[in-house]
């Protein structure tokens, strides 16, 4: 199993509406690079659902329930989406800030390519992801 992040800004799309909807596809991402890893996700890896541009912070985690596929809102067909089930949220959400200030995570994805709307996480960030969030 993989380890992902996800990024959403709350007023688009929150993990409150997530929880809600129960599934949803992950639409929109016009990055070749945040592509290739939605190309990448597996039926079952899961995913840390960050809030981005208000709140910065990672608040649950998902899972993949339906690998890449034709992205629905576009005739372009270099662009895939993947269907994501909430999963759980995260009991005490992890910081941006948090993230930055412990240095084992100072080669994570989201500290490095700040931009970059779907990231990997490896093993090891997962594991202190889940520590600093008391999971």
């Amino acid at each position: 199993m993989a380890y992902w992040l996800v990024k959403s800004e709350p007023f688009k799309y929150s993990w409150e509406q997530f929880e809600k909807d129960k599934i949803t596809f992950w639409d929109g991402v016009r990055n070749y690079a945040a592509r290739n890893n939605l190309k990448a996700m597996k039926k079952g890896d899961q995913v840390l659902f960050y809030h981005s541009n208000e709140g910065l912070e990672i608040v649950g985690i998902a899972k993949v329930a339906k690998e890449a596929y034709q992205d629905p809102t576009i005739d372009d067909d270099a662009w895939v989406v993947v269907d994501l089930k909430p999963y759980k949220p995260i009991k005490q959400p992890v910081s941006l800030g948090q993230i930055k200030a412990d240095p084992r995570l100072a080669n994570m994805a989201l500290v490095r390519l700040g931009r970059l709307s779907v990231q990997p996480v490896t093993d090891e960030e997962w594991k202190i992801i889940m520590e600093l969030g008391k999971m």
